[in-house]
């Protein structure tokens, strides 16, 4: 089981925490740069980074760029209804929490160990208005009413992989009746050469969402190598010069796609239903050494 000598505020983080959760072995590994950060591995693949100290710093890569999501989905500082599909170490809710007060979220992690550790090493804000359900994503976000929620976020991975019940068009069916007019969605991807599931996906957004846009480092887009790219979607225009200049000022520059450009890259793939949905390719062992 694990060890810790300490992870609360008020004194420095020291030894890991190692534990067996639902979906595999969860190591909470100290950030020796940032006295009260960690961050979550599951099965050594990195899923968060959380700075107890400062929510609104986002270590990852993609995590920032679903911060520029969730700071260009409404007026600075406005409260919005946010529904977290994945929930790792709370990051981004943590993250929301902090920078829209007064939020109401609803995180959906199937992993009931793991919500326990991260609840226990971990804690949240008392004041901070997140629910936490652990049941399936598909099975929680079936649970929010209809048109609650100005952002749905899905970030739920399995073995490094994305479950194949959340790629298809049935799903988007459901994010679409969750989401408000003109309400928001974004996914965290993870492909890499030939790019096939991120052509499957996007086509797939593309029949259910009339506005999309996918950030992501030029060298994943180029097929290059393995990577992560975040595709956002709405029933009304994006905010795209702004995330086009948020994404392009990251410590990691990502390129933003939309309109004909990002539908020629799909390639004439077609969207995907439940019948014939795979969860997305396993990352090459390359990729967490």
């Amino acid at each position: 089981m694990g060890k810790s000598k300490s992870s609360r505020r008020g004194s420095p983080a020291a030894d890991a925490v190692v534990e067996p959760v639902d979906g595999g072995l969860a190591e909470l590994i100290p950030d020796r740069e940032r006295p009260h950060a960690w961050t979550l591995l599951i099965d050594g693949a990195p899923q968060s980074h959380v700075d107890l100290d400062d929510p609104r710093h986002l270590s990852f890569e993609y995590q920032r760029r679903l911060g520029h999501v969730i700071d260009l989905v409404a007026p600075p500082n406005k409260p919005v209804h946010a529904v977290h599909l994945g929930g790792g170490a709370f990051t981004l809710a943590r993250y929301l929490a902090a920078t829209r007060p007064r939020s109401t979220q609803q995180v959906v992690e199937r992993d009931a160990a793991l919500v326990q550790l991260v609840r226990q090493k971990l804690p949240l804000e008392p004041t901070a208005r997140i629910r936490v359900r652990s049941v399936d994503a598909r099975e929680g976000l079936a649970k929010v009413p209809d048109g609650w929620a100005d952002l749905v976020i899905a970030d739920v991975f399995s073995g490094a992989r994305t479950p194949a019940h959340l790629t298809s068009t049935e799903f988007l069916d459901e994010v679409r009746r969750a989401l408000k007019p003109g309400g928001r969605y974004a996914a965290n991807l993870a492909d890499g050469p030939p790019l096939a599931h991120l052509r499957g996906q996007i086509a797939t957004a593309a029949a259910r969402f009339p506005e999309l846009a996918l950030v992501a480092d030029p060298t994943v887009l180029r097929g290059k190598r393995f990577g992560n790219a975040v595709l956002v979607a709405s029933d009304t225009p994006l905010p795209i010069a702004e995330l086009t200049r948020r994404a392009a000022s990251d410590p990691h520059p990502g390129r933003v796609e939309h309109g004909k450009a990002l539908l020629d890259f799909t390639g004439g793939a077609v969207p995907v239903t439940d019948a014939e949905a795979v969860a997305s390719p396993a990352p090459p062992a390359s990729v967490f050494r």
